[in-house]
């Protein structure tokens, strides 16, 4: 089942609207969430997030948009589904339909999707991950770089150069050749104690689970934790990368390159990930 602007109805079913603009123009922005054990993790930063996403994209928010109101459809939505240990939730949101690029309604419209997953926790995956950089074409540094768009003409077309040449990621550059971010979430890079991580400044997205990161590590006294630009030239320094997003937790690369990587802070962050998760 899928939530409708509200309504709960059949996948098959749901026709958002033939003059949708997040189909004609990208005009929309989305989250995805995690939902586990009844609860939806960090609920409140993603919804800081949507909120910040509208906004920036000039949307006009809804009365009813409230984190009460929201929540509400989002558990309804997961009670229609078949029963999972956890489950990814999407919510997007696009704006009324318009012209052919000036929008002519400043109402927005909504769909919850919800599928199921196999872990109720974040577990640390140890196989084999290699990544490669993605030149093909950049993500411009700024302000709408940051946002959970559904703008990813980028990340397709690394994810399809990925999968031509048997990587299990791409990273990618901005137009000052830094490393932003994977494909598929935010990059962290460790060397010796310190811990590095591109700033939203140089475009990546301001991700969730980037931001529980760098709250769980500024509790490690061993570690120090940089906000800085990523040289593609420090990626075979490091002695470990880890890519986050809110749905695999952590993901650590084992090689890039001729460089092979270990994941000892990743299992050490792992644990404390879930216990944020579970009391935040």
């Amino acid at each position: 089942m899928i939530n409708l602007n509200g309504q709960l109805v059949e996948a098959t079913q749901a026709n958002p609207g033939a003059n949708n603009r997040g189909l004609q123009f990208g005009d929309a922005v989305f989250e995805t969430m995690r939902y586990s054990g009844g609860k939806l993790f960090f609920w409140e930063d993603h919804y800081f997030r949507l909120m910040a996403g509208m906004r920036i994209m000039r949307m006009e928010i809804p009365m009813n948009f409230t984190p009460e109101a929201l929540l509400e459809q989002i558990q309804q939505t997961v009670a229609a589904q078949d029963e999972a240990k956890a489950y990814r939730v999407r919510f997007t949101v696009w704006r009324g339909a318009g012209g052919y690029y000036t929008p002519t309604s400043k109402e927005v419209g909504y769909q919850i999707e919800v599928t199921g997953l196999d872990q109720p926790f974040y577990i640390l995956d140890e196989t084999a991950y290699e990544v490669e950089l993605f030149k093909d074409h950049y993500v411009q540094s700024g302000l709408l770089s940051t946002i959970k768009s559904n703008n990813k003409a980028i990340n397709v077309l690394g994810s399809i150069y990925a999968q031509e040449n048997d990587y299990h990621n791409c990273l990618l550059l901005n137009e000052k050749k830094s490393v932003v971010e994977a494909l598929n979430g935010n990059l962290f890079l460790l060397k010796g104690y310190k811990i590095k991580t591109p700033p939203l400044s140089e475009g990546c997205l301001n991700g969730i689970m980037r931001k529980q990161i760098i709250a769980i590590i500024g509790s490690m006294p061993d570690y120090v934790l940089e906000e800085a630009p990523i040289s593609p030239f420090e990626l075979q320094k490091a002695d470990e990368m880890f890519v986050t997003n809110t749905i695999q937790g952590i993901r650590s690369v084992s090689k890039y390159r001729k460089k092979e990587y270990g994941n000892q802070l990743a299992k050490d962050l792992i644990g404390k990930l879930n216990a944020r998760a579970r009391l935040g």
